[in-house]
């Protein structure tokens, strides 16, 4: 290890004051489900996350459920995931929106707060069931917050935030970074544009929701729990991101080269964080009782391999639907 690489290590250890227990060594095998770090030169590691602090499960595409305490937050929580073309060359912009309400009762629980990152389908489309069945809280911008109200959300259960707030829900502390969505081969975004008002109708397809500008949010679980980064898209502000300095990262892999060093220059901007965990790599057709299929455009192995190298005491962990994961993100019998 360069004595930078160990300086910035030592650095970030002592500026941590949530994580507490054993430190954990670079060379302690990992558990299924995660990619072993690089073996070269091994890397000085903190202190993991108080045990049972929080849980994680990937719900999918961008979405976790975070369970603190026996209460619940989600994030982009799509679990319906029904058919669109979209990885058969056959994308249809007119597939209507539908919810299979018994998939998501099956895996969402009783959330009191929903963080959306921007209206796309496949973050946005089983909110409103998800609202209006349990009562929870959504927060998101402008653009969601219209989408919601047109769907049937009650405006009152809606909190409209930009980037930048820090809310503190009751000990749960969620930060709001904005952001940007990925763009394609061509440079540019898809389904762009944003509301200022409400739509001109109730949205009936998934051409209908705009993306509405992006935002990622950090999750802070309680005095004893970890800090999570989580995204929506794979890119990012540089300097909203700058200085978060999360224990979890879960980053959105990229399907097109066009945003420059994407990972370094997250990875730096977030200070290197403990775990980084890819998301929005998968097909999200596939139904979550099945085993997740890798986007053919998303390159994972390159991904992992892109964060090892540039960020050597970074652990690895790709999830899986089935697995639920602790505090340090390894899997919870």
């Amino acid at each position: 290890m360069s004595d930078d690489i160990e300086a910035r290590g030592l650095r970030k250890f002592g500026r941590r004051t949530m994580l507490r227990g054993a430190a954990l060594s670079a060379a302690t095998p990992l558990l299924p489900g995660t990619l072993p770090t690089a073996a070269a030169a091994p890397a000085v590691r903190r202190a993991a996350p108080a045990a049972g602090a929080a849980t994680f499960r990937w719900l999918g595409t961008a979405g976790w459920r975070i369970d603190v305490s026996g209460r619940t937050v989600l994030f982009d929580p799509y679990v319906t995931r029904f058919p669109t073309g979209l990885f058969t060359g056959a994308f249809d912009r007119a597939t209507r929106l539908c919810t299979d309400e018994a998939a998501v009762r099956e895996r969402v629980g009783r959330p009191e707060l929903v963080l959306v990152s921007h209206s796309h389908w496949d973050h946005l489309a089983d909110v409103p069931y998800i609202a209006a069945s349990t009562g929870a809280r959504v927060v998101g911008t402008d653009t969601t917050y219209h989408l919601l109200v047109a769907l049937g959300v009650d405006p009152a259960q809606i909190s409209v935030v930009k980037g930048g707030e820090v809310l503190d829900f009751d000990g749960i502390v969620v930060e709001v970074v904005a952001s940007l969505h990925s763009r394609n081969k061509q440079r540019a975004y898809f389904a762009p544009g944003r509301l200022a008002g409400p739509p001109p109708a109730r949205p009936e397809t998934i051409g209908d929701l705009p993306e509405g500008d992006t935002l990622a949010y950090q999750v802070t679980a309680g005095d004893g729990g970890p800090s999570a980064f989580l995204m929506g898209a794979s890119d990012f502000g540089e300097r909203a991101a700058r200085g978060l300095r999360p224990d979890l990262a879960m980053v959105a892999v990229p399907t097109s080269a066009s945003t420059h060093r994407y990972v370094p220059r997250l990875l730096a901007a977030l200070g290197d964080p403990d775990v980084v965990v890819p998301v929005h790599w998968d097909d999200f057709e596939r139904p979550l009782d099945l085993p997740p299929r890798t986007d053919p455009s998303a390159d994972l192995d390159a991904f992992a391999a892109q964060v090892r190298r540039e960020s050597p005491a970074t652990r690895v962990v790709v999830p899986d639907y089935r697995t639920l994961y602790g505090a340090d993100m390894r899997p919870v019998s």
